[in-house]
């Protein structure tokens, strides 16, 4: 009996030193549904990098896109995927907001119509219907770029991500909010040709597309997770920088029903987007806060300090 209570005590020892013992849970919401855009979080979790930093994360995929920064600010997931823009209206608003790190590090947002309508310039779209993808967000956005750019008279429909079907059967003629490195491939394996306005050429200042985002409290109260889970996804995009083609098969491994030829290609474009650092450039920020401002996206001042604040 006192060996069996030995050997007991032994395993129950090991148990409790092993790796993941310990491990403390990281809840993530998704921006959208998992894509080529979130590559590098699959390769953290495939590879093993979340469980070396003594993490366990759960993906979630959220029902709507502007899910994820609100359930975050409540502290309903640790940390979303969400967008600068987005993060710094709801930082105008008062929300608890807090910036842990970089996914995306230049827009990939773009006006986004048919090629064959000829669209020159932004002008060319007054009087038009333009559509956007994002309520709260890129509706917000088309405001400021009509503005800047001599778009007069359009009239302004929720689209939702129907782009595709909205475009095609002229509901309308450009819609706001999809990505030049992922709707311009799925609509390319349809057979249509697709062309854009980059916001950046066009007016808006450079910005993080896809950040990761906390609550403030769940910042403060799990601040030791919060930074091994960003260690975690600054390895993975190492490896997409470094290995391309064993990232991209890891993410097949973590999400095997995806078109494939479709995902390559949209990696393809968007690799050279993802961050290469997380040194966040605060004097960015704070220009595309002032910016945000006196176009009318958010009504109150934002001092990017508090909100890039660990």
């Amino acid at each position: 009996m006192k060996k069996f209570l030995l050997v007991l005590v032994f395993i129950v020892g090991l148990m409790m030193s092993g790796p993941g013992a310990m491990a403390q849970e990281i809840i993530l919401m998704l921006d959208w549904f998992p894509n080529v855009d979130h590559l590098p979080i699959y390769v953290a979790q495939e590879k093993g990098y979340f469980a070396a930093e003594g993490i366990q994360v759960k993906i979630l995929s959220p029902s709507d896109t502007s899910d994820a920064l609100k359930l975050a600010v409540a502290g309903k997931v640790d940390v979303a995927v969400s967008y600068e823009p987005q993060t710094i209206i709801a930082a105008s608003e008062g929300l608890p907001v807090r910036v842990a790190g970089r996914l995306v590090a230049h827009p990939l947002t773009t006006l986004l119509f048919l090629k064959e309508k000829g669209y020159s310039s932004p002008s060319a779209l007054s009087g038009k219907t333009i559509g956007y993808t994002v309520p709260g967000l890129m509706d917000i956005l088309l405001q400021a770029f009509a503005k800047i750019n001599g778009i007069d008279d359009y009239t302004a429909v929720n689209v939702g991500f129907n782009i595709v079907p909205a475009l095609t059967s002229g509901q309308v003629d450009a819609v706001m909010g999809p990505f030049k490195t992922y709707e311009t491939v799925t609509m390319a394996a349809k057979g249509i040709e697709a062309a854009y306005f980059e916001l950046e050429r066009w007016g808006i200042p450079d910005y993080d597309e896809l950040i990761f985002i906390c609550g403030a409290e769940t910042r403060a109260k799990k601040s030791d997770a919060v930074e091994a889970f960003m260690r975690a996804v600054a390895r993975g995009l190492e490896d997409v920088h470094n290995q391309p083609e064993a990232a991209l098969q890891a993410y097949f491994k973590a999400v095997p029903d995806v078109d494939q030829a479709i995902e390559r290609a949209a990696f393809e474009r968007t690799r050279p987007y993802f961050a290469q650092t997380q040194v966040i450039d605060q004097e960015r920020w704070q220009t595309f806060a002032d910016f945000a401002l006196e176009h009318g996206l958010i009504d109150h001042p934002v001092n990017v300090v508090t909100l890039l604040a660990p």
